[in-house]
């Protein structure tokens, strides 16, 4: 439809913006309000105060500066007059004559002129005379005011939302097609879209200020639930056509709980046979399994996802299980080859990742396609197009987030062949919230507890400047025959490049590399030096003081310098090895192996040992700059030890410069273990778009709603869903049913992208 105000170059403009119709600019809604009611006489002014102000344009002037030109604006109601003055303001000149009505919007601040107060860069709009004030119109004062953020340099501003927002609505007063079914509106007390839609954007005399900030008019409410309430009725559609579709329904002898007794290295954990059950519940089922198995480092996922790999090799069936890194994909294959040299089966197992060499890529190739593979493991190699599968049963997705949703399922069967049983796995603990969105196509088992013989890792604090003592600490333990890792954010140099860099998604983290130590955005401790010594701190390093001093610019140590620096110094004597993500597949497989046979006893590192690395025997891990890393990539990190009898530490030594949300982070860390409490924090501190580092985590862009604000409402979303879906209500009306399947396809198909209405 043609919306006033919107030509061909202002269209291009939006659709950068993914603005394409009128649907999405009026989704696109204010992100904060100014109450601007009750326009101010100049006489009441008070300095420091935000005021509406309508007034005579009494004079203007462009003034040339060596810096930059100044627009300056004189209004006045009778003998008081206010200054108004806009820096780089060459685009108002000729745009006020005396004896115009102005409305104006700003901070008023003291001046030195001839007037007694001054607002710069104040909002404004030009009225045509004075009685205007009491129309409808009027966007800018006298009302609660909308604000938009920019859509566009100088053209698509607040101002110029605001009024081509309400000529829009004005347009299609009355011609609003509803999307909810008018009973469930009813019930939840929500108003029909039309009124929602107008009152976010022009609220009505009288709305709480509070509510509208907070996001919690009924209106609000209304369209923040209608997106929710979509995303869930099309996950629920998905879950419900998945369920239509002809599965393998495996069969679980006794000969099956014998072969995976046989392999079971410890009696299992209440939550892992919990999680089996479940899994196998849904094995045994007609159509096919789609489960999400999430826990915390060290719960024990493998050890469950071998187990019903089993389920499906002793049903005849071959079983994949891909992993997002090559360490991770060959540690999987190792501990599969050491956990099944205890079945009576024997079963074979291949590895296939990108690094292998074309005939070996061929060779097992042909095995997995001829059947003679009964357990493939590998990387993203599994679903390149050559991989063909003879008859498989299950697909086990560790770290299913590195991969994006669309490969999920891409490990699929031949034609005429029942849909294997998917199973996904993921160390990172998973807010229910993101949960219900990101993964809420996937049944869920969750491992809330530890497997016997793992004990709590002691996690200190520590200043950069006590590094000598951490050192001395290392060397200790390695004495006791332990190994330690030390972790930093990048590989060498410069931070370009360098794709072990993951706090580069961390709201604050590198933030004072990126705009110069001189923002006022950056924050360090306080100037004068601050001794702290206290608690279990002192217990750890008892020697001397944690001494917290005026930071100077400097840039982040590097895994490569340091390791030099390391090994012919602090640490000279002890075998120190080195691993980064710059490394080839050979040399990352050798380093990790030799570290974990006990041949290093110190392993510098960037963050590609976060996922899945275990060496029982390291105790300890150092992370140094640890205020740039993530929350959950701390928590991922502090995993890698305290995976064997032996008490292990956590030391997270920080540089000069710590955030108060790095101050936040590294608490936390101290305070608990607990990944799932840390994952709520995580996604409170960063929000759900940034939860998981990478965008491709598959999460929906929603216009409206926000998880961690919304929880409720996400709640409330998916059991109406649910219902809407699997209960039909009698007083719904056919029209009023295919009215909301048309909205999903349309919503489902264009705004999430990444999955389709069916």
């Amino acid at each position: 439809m043609y919306v006033k105000g919107v030509g061909p170059r202002v269209a291009e403009m939006l659709a950068v913006k993914g603005i394409q119709t009128a649907e999405d600019l009026l989704y696109h809604l204010p992100f904060r309000y100014e109450d601007r009611q009750n326009p101010r006489s100049l006489d009441e002014l008070k300095a420091g105060e935000m005021a509406s102000v309508i007034a005579e344009v009494r004079g203007s002037a462009l003034l040339r500066t060596r810096k930059a030109p100044i627009f300056e604006l004189t209004v006045g109601q009778g003998h008081c007059a206010l200054k108004c003055v806009w820096f780089n303001g060459t685009y108002l000149n000729g745009k006020f004559h005396a004896g115009q009505t102005v409305a104006i919007y700003g901070k008023v601040e003291p001046s030195r002129s001839s007037s007694n107060f001054k607002m710069i860069q104040p909002q404004f709009e030009l009225l045509p005379d004075e009685s205007a004030y009491a129309e409808t119109r009027l966007l800018e004062v006298g009302r609660i005011t909308p604000v938009y953020e920019s859509l566009g340099g100088n053209k698509l501003t607040s101002r110029w939302q605001r009024k081509v927002i309400f000529n829009l609505l004005e347009q299609m007063r009355g011609a609003m097609p509803e999307c909810l079914p008018r009973t469930l509106l009813e019930r939840l007390g929500l108003p029909d879209r039309e009124t929602a839609l107008r009152d976010v954007h022009f609220p009505p005399e009288g709305t709480p200020f509070a509510q509208l900030q907070s996001a919690g008019t009924a209106a609000h409410r209304r369209l923040i639930f209608e997106e929710l309430f979509f995303l869930e009725l099309g996950l629920e559609l998905k879950r419900r056509r998945m369920r239509e579709r002809a599965g393998i329904p495996f069969a679980t002898t006794d000969k099956v709980r014998e072969a995976i007794r046989e392999v079971l290295p410890f009696h299992p954990t209440t939550a892992q046979k919990r999680a089996l059950g479940e899994i196998v519940t849904d094995m045994r089922g007609a159509s096919p399994m789609r489960r999400l198995l999430q826990g915390d480092v060290g719960s024990g996922k493998t050890i469950v996802a071998f187990q019903a790999m089993l389920v499906a090799m002793e049903n005849g069936y071959q079983a994949a299980l891909m992993a997002p890194t090559e360490i991770l994909a060959t540690q999987h294959f190792l501990a599969a080859r050491k956990l099944l040299e205890r079945s009576s089966r024997k079963p074979r197992i291949v590895l296939l990742t990108g690094s292998l060499d074309e005939d070996k890529k061929r060779h097992t190739r042909g095995l997995i396609n001829r059947g003679d593979a009964q357990l493939v493991i590998g990387t993203h190699a599994l679903i390149e197009e050559k991989v063909l599968f003879d008859n498989l049963g299950l697909v086990v997705v560790d770290e299913q987030h590195r991969f994006g949703v669309l490969q999920r399922f891409k490990l699929m069967k031949k034609p005429n062949q029942p849909e294997p049983d998917v199973l996904v796995m993921t160390a990172t603990p998973i807010p229910r919230t993101l949960a219900l969105s990101l993964y809420g196509d996937l049944d869920l088992s969750v491992l809330d507890e530890l497997p016997p013989g793992r004990t709590p890792i002691v996690t200190r604090r520590v200043a950069g400047e006590r590094a000598d003592e951490v050192w001395e600490f290392v060397r200790k333990q390695v004495a006791l025959k332990r190994q330690a890792y030390i972790v930093y954010p990048v590989i060498e140099g410069t931070k370009d490049d360098q794709p072990e860099l993951d706090f580069s998604h961390d709201p604050d983290a590198g933030l004072d590399d990126a705009i110069g130590s001189s923002s006022p955005v950056s924050k360090t401790r306080p100037g004068a030096p601050k001794l702290i010594r206290k608690g279990k701190t002192a217990e750890l390093f008892p020697n001397s003081a944690i001494e917290a001093r005026p930071s100077t610019k400097s840039g982040l140590k590097s895994a490569v310098d340091m390791h030099e620096k390391l090994r012919s110094g602090p640490l000279a004597g002890l075998r120190v090895g080195l691993l980064h993500g710059r490394l080839d597949a050979d040399e990352k497989e050798i380093i990790m192996r030799r570290f974990q046979r006990g041949e290093i006893d110190v392993l510098v590192a960037t963050t590609v040992i976060e996922v899945g690395v275990d060496v029982p025997n390291a105790t300890v891990m150092v992370i140094e700059h640890a205020e740039r890393f993530g929350l959950a990539q701390l928590h991922q990190l502090r995993g890698r030890v305290g995976r064997g009898a032996a008490k292990s530490y956590c030391i997270l030594m920080t540089g000069p410069k710590v955030s108060e949300l790095a101050e936040e982070r590294l608490n936390a860390m101290v305070r608990t273990q607990d990944g799932f409490e840390l994952a709520e924090l995580d996604l409170t501190m960063r929000g759900p778009g940034e939860f998981f580092g990478t965008r491709q985590a598959g999460l929906p862009d929603f216009r409206v709603a926000n998880l961690v604000r919304d929880r409720k409402l996400l709640e409330l979303a998916k059991q109406e869903a649910s219902k809407f879906a699997n209960e039909p209500d009698a007083e719904l009306t056919e029209a009023e049913r295919a009215r909301v399947w048309g909205r999903l396809k349309d919503a489902w198909q264009r705004r999430y992208g990444l999955v389709e209405a069916g």
